[in-house]
């Protein structure tokens, strides 16, 4: 068992104060040391100080990226179970929190249950089950096009370079919502 599994200390960092307090609250009730910070800034010094065995982060934060506090966390921590939540979630963004090294990623609102089987999750527990209604075509196409704008660091020339695409052409689907499936 590692320390992770035995140990119940666990960091959320989130701006939005109900949010953030409701969820420590409820997790509390689950057994865990919660310790909360609303910050960027405070993510990492928590983070160098007693890094936690468990962390929620959400990505948007007001001072930066959360992803930020998952590499501090990672570097603090390697066997650090970290649970990303956004309320901006697409393709690009999830693949770029696993990489910073989450081992999951929830849209906004994730109740209490979803984050604490998320934080648990081992093996093959870990797998989603398959979707029940997949993404639609033009969903799938615009999620292709938001990563490829995420990748090239959101410069809109270079993405529509790459997609060989009409610059005016990529900066019209940007401006729209993405599909409904």
């Amino acid at each position: 068992m590692s320390a992770a599994a035995s140990e119940q200390t666990l960091l959320i960092v989130d701006d939005d104060e109900p949010l953030r307090t409701r969820l420590a609250r409820a997790l509390e009730k689950r057994g865990f040391v919660v310790a909360t910070a609303d910050s960027v800034a405070a993510g990492k010094s928590h983070a160098a100080g007693s890094p936690p065995a468990f962390a929620v982060v959400d990505l948007r934060l007001g001072d930066g990226s959360g992803l930020d506090v998952v590499q501090a966390l990672r570097t603090a921590r390697p066997d650090v179970r970290v649970v990303v939540l956004t309320g901006y979630g697409n393709i690009a963004t999830a693949v770029a929190a696993v990489k910073a090294g989450a081992v999951d990623y929830l849209p906004k609102p994730a109740d209490a249950d979803a984050i604490e089987a998320a934080l648990m999750a081992r093996g093959a527990q870990a797998m989603a089950p398959p979707p029940e209604n997949p993404m639609s075509a033009d969903r799938v196409r615009w999620e292709h096009i938001q990563r490829v704008f995420e990748q090239c660091d959101r410069n809109v020339s270079e993405t529509a370079r790459r997609l060989r695409m009409h610059r005016r052409t990529l900066q019209r689907i940007l401006a729209k919502h993405a599909p409904r499936d």
